[in-house]
């Protein structure tokens, strides 16, 4: 099966999506009454930055970290063993739609930048069977930051991610689905340009290269560059924000 170019382009990058080890340890802050080992999962953990830092601040913890591209579970391992946390975590080659583990499995569930694949008010609905009474769902999510958008980042976004809504309509809609909105805060604009853009641009001038003949890998790569030329222009009125969410039984 051919590999998505969007999954090439962010091999070997330190993450696959906005975030920061400050943004993690803040979120984690939030948690409370967690047992002595608490079992975690973190859903399209990427290369897992964020999944060492969570390893870091939670000493007693064992991870389980999902992700459908096994380029990223590799390096992930890599950076793991380099880091002394790899005796705690566990990796699985799966898809966040089908999640191969039983119910009330996990204490926390973890997922920086990958619940937009099925959708906020899906991966609530889906994956609140995995936690146990009283466990938490940690994750970021596209807001908007204003009621007005410029046309030029509402036009992004109604083509690239229409659900995206205010961070009010991203609480209720958590409380609709069973859990209690703990905490949450939005991800500085340096979590975008220093922790994710300004690699992906040092990627992409070393693909370019390679893939000049093909349409759609340069289709991809032109899209990417609108992106960040959009939030560039219009970071104040939407990035992401971590929400810390407690299940409700």
């Amino acid at each position: 099966m051919e590999i998505p170019f969007v999954f090439t382009m962010h091999e070997g990058l330190p993450r696959q999506g906005p975030g920061s080890n400050k943004c993690t340890r803040k979120a984690f802050s939030f948690l409370s009454d967690l047992p002595a080992r608490p079992e975690i999962l973190d859903i399209g953990c990427g290369a897992g930055m964020q999944t060492i830092e969570v390893a870091r601040v939670c000493p007693g913890c064992r991870i389980t970290a999902v992700d459908i591209h096994q380029p990223y579970l590799a390096q992930f391992i890599h950076e793991a063993r380099s880091a002394g946390v790899d005796d705690r975590i566990n990796t699985v080659q799966a898809s966040m739609n089908d999640l191969p583990f039983p119910d009330r499995t996990f204490d926390v569930l973890w997922a920086e930048g990958s619940i937009f694949v099925i959708g906020f008010e899906e991966g609530l609905n889906s994956w609140r069977r995995l936690l146990r009474q009283g466990g938490y769902l940690c994750l970021t999510e596209s807001v908007w930051f204003t009621e007005n958008p410029s046309p030029e980042a509402l036009s992004f976004w109604n083509e690239c991610y229409p659900a995206i809504g205010p961070v009010t309509k991203n609480s209720a809609i958590a409380e609709d689905t069973g859990y209690r909105v703990v905490a949450n805060f939005p991800l500085p604009d340096s979590a975008w340009w220093d922790g994710y853009y300004a690699h992906v641009l040092r990627r992409i001038d070393d693909l370019r290269p390679e893939v000049a003949g093909n349409p759609g890998a340069m289709a991809q790569i032109e899209f990417a560059l609108r992106e960040i030329a959009i939030f560039r222009e219009h970071a104040g009125e939407y990035g992401y924000e971590f929400f810390i969410l407690q299940k409700e039984d």
